[in-house]
């Protein structure tokens, strides 16, 4: 793979990625007990620590996140999302009072399954004799009012294209009570550029992560190389009574998700972002 002009020399590059390796874990030792503490003690702002956290870790990394259009107001919330690299977890996280869907393997990945399970994210089973239990667990969560970021792919991609939406997980929506008021927002996430200029196709890997690349290696390349620009395209949230079945609105989820990626690979003008970093965290 040729990265060309757009990174740092080799050496210069592992001083980097050192110092922000090192930063991480500092930022994991000083938040994580503080997070625990959140949890134990059952606070009603159980996102304050995370929000914190992950735009922290934006700042160490060097990235630049660009949200565009409006969060959804009130809950619950299904977010809907394409996935491209764990790192989507970080920059949703730094945006949305959440929790994450992730496939149940997540839970045993080197520390990234550590920080999941701190969030109270939701692991869910590929094996069908768990789709019933599963989606009445999470359907239970949406109606005591929890928000959710759900990853209908299923898998993530090398960030070029959106895959098709597993229709059975947006089940979970029709069993919510209509009264709650639930809404389902599609949200395009793409990263879009690195040190400054457009990210170009052989460069994509250093952001997206798929295929049998291996977490390790490829979170070493992301420290040494990390300074990216992601777009982020809130779409206008919709209530699943607007349509007849799960497949119509997953269907719906995947075109909005789809047209979003599309304006932000070919560079189409869009409405002007708002910069995260300079937005103050609530939750």
């Amino acid at each position: 793979m040729s990265f060309g002009q757009s990174i740092p020399s080799s050496r210069s590059a592992s001083l980097i990625g050192a110092a922000r390796a090192l930063m991480f874990l500092g930022l994991c030792a000083l938040l994580v007990p503080l997070q625990l503490a959140v949890n134990i003690t059952c606070s009603k702002k159980p996102f304050r620590v995370l929000l914190i956290f992950y735009r922290c870790l934006l700042h160490v990394l060097g990235f630049r996140v660009r949200a565009h259009g409006a969060v959804a107001g009130g809950s619950p919330i299904l977010f809907v999302a394409n996935h491209t690299s764990y790192l989507d977890i970080i920059v949703l996280g730094a945006l949305l009072p959440a929790y994450f869907v992730a496939k149940s393997e997540v839970a045993d990945w080197w520390l990234i399954g550590f920080l999941a399970k701190l969030q109270n994210t939701a692991f869910i089973e590929r094996q069908a004799r768990h789709v019933n239990q599963q989606k009445n667990s999470l359907s239970a969560r949406l109606t005591r009012g929890e928000s959710l970021i759900l990853f209908p792919e299923g898998t993530s991609t090398d960030g070029m294209r959106v895959l098709p939406f597993k229709s059975s997980l947006f089940s979970l929506a029709e069993q919510v009570p209509s009264e709650l008021g639930l809404q389902v927002q599609p949200v395009s996430l793409v990263c879009t550029g690195l040190n400054g200029l457009p990210l170009t196709r052989d460069l994509r890997p250093l952001y997206s992560w798929f295929g049998d690349m291996t977490l390790q290696g490829h979170l070493w390349n992301m420290f040494k190389h990390g300074r990216f620009t992601i777009d982020v395209i809130f779409h206008p949230p919709v209530s699943p009574q607007a349509f007849p079945d799960r497949k119509a609105l997953a269907a719906y989820c995947h075109e909005q998700v789809a047209r979003g990626m599309e304006r932000c690979l070919t560079g189409r003008p869009m409405a002007a972002g708002r910069d995260v970093m300079k937005r103050t965290a609530t939750a």
